[in-house]
């Protein structure tokens, strides 16, 4: 039962990371399929930071240079959605679907460069980080935290206040509703949406450096992320775009991938005799099944994905 809560809380981590960066682009009017490359990207740039770091370095320095890296790499990936839809006003959905593809393909490319100018015969897309992990981890009574469940309760309460607390969100989520209005009284609709871009770079970073650190102590590039930034997607339209009902959505998602993980030692479960590869498809079939009943009430911001217009009305 602990590992279930500690798989449950981890995964539920990384989903309610890249589902609240969803939230903030979509909020801004930008669809933002691009969240799974963004993720890849993310988790490269915190690969590389615990690859290349000192050895014996303060936990703390590890932490938070690690995710620097990450958030730092996810926000510079994400530009390229802005770049093309905000400013070239390009369709949404095939930009999001291009950099899905160029990300797992770019970072594979990339990992398999490094390793192989440090030894030729080295091929592989694989980076280790055994030694750096550790500093994410402390273990209470049993129970192995890791310090990305903290970062995703703040980041949670931070996007909860920045969107309905203060004047940014409140106009952020203006230029998604009826940017045309919003630019009537003054509001840069280009800047609040590409502040949305941005941020959910900075979130989606995060969600795929967590997401490689909740399994092994490696992680091989070409495997991208298993469909998880999606998932994330299914999340944030469970959630109704709000961080709260997207944690909500996040645990209860995040409970059936952790099954996937730990079923083994479940003895009703496992005694089932279903094959493991069903256990693995169960956080997917259930967001078809969720969205498939709750997809007639969703209300997502009325202008997501429709490029601004400055001269229409």
């Amino acid at each position: 039962m602990t590992l279930l809560l500690q798989y449950t809380l981890i995964f539920s981590s990384v989903l309610l990371l890249v589902a609240l960066g969803g939230c903030f682009a979509e909020h801004s009017g930008v669809i933002n399929l691009g969240l799974e490359g963004i993720m890849v990207i993310g988790a490269l740039g915190g690969a590389l930071v615990m690859r290349y770091l000192p050895a014996g370095l303060p936990a703390i320095v590890v932490v938070f240079a690690t995710m620097g890296g990450a958030l730092l790499l996810g926000m510079i990936y994400s530009s390229l959605l802005g770049v093309a839809c905000i400013n070239f006003k390009a369709d949404q959905t095939i930009v999001g679907t291009a950099l899905n593809m160029l990300g797992t393909a770019g970072a594979t490319l990339l990992v398999k460069a490094i390793n192989t100018a440090a030894n030729p015969d080295d091929v592989s897309s694989v980076i280790q980080y055994i030694e750096p992990k550790k500093a994410f981890l402390v273990n209470i009574g049993g129970f192995e935290f890791n310090w990305f469940m903290l970062v995703a309760i703040v980041a949670l309460v931070i996007a909860y206040v920045v969107l309905y607390k203060t004047k940014f969100g409140l106009r952020l989520m203006a230029c998604g509703e009826h940017p045309q209005a919003a630019d009537s009284v003054g509001i840069n609709v280009y800047r609040m949406r590409w502040a949305g871009v941005l941020i959910s770079g900075v979130y989606g970073g995060l969600g795929g450096i967590c997401y490689i650190l909740a399994g092994v102590s490696e992680w091989k590039f070409e495997n991208g992320v298993a469909g998880f930034g999606f998932l994330a997607l299914a999340v944030m339209i469970f959630g109704q775009w709000k961080p709260t009902r997207i944690a909500l959505a996040a645990l209860l998602f995040g409970l059936f991938r952790a099954l996937s993980n730990v079923y083994s030692g479940f003895p009703f479960l496992y005694n089932l005799n279903i094959p493991s590869n069903v256990y693995n498809m169960m956080p997917y079939i259930v967001s078809l099944i969720v969205l498939a009943f709750t997809s007639k009430n969703s209300r997502a911001p009325k202008a997501e994905g429709i490029p601004y217009d400055k001269g229409q009305r």
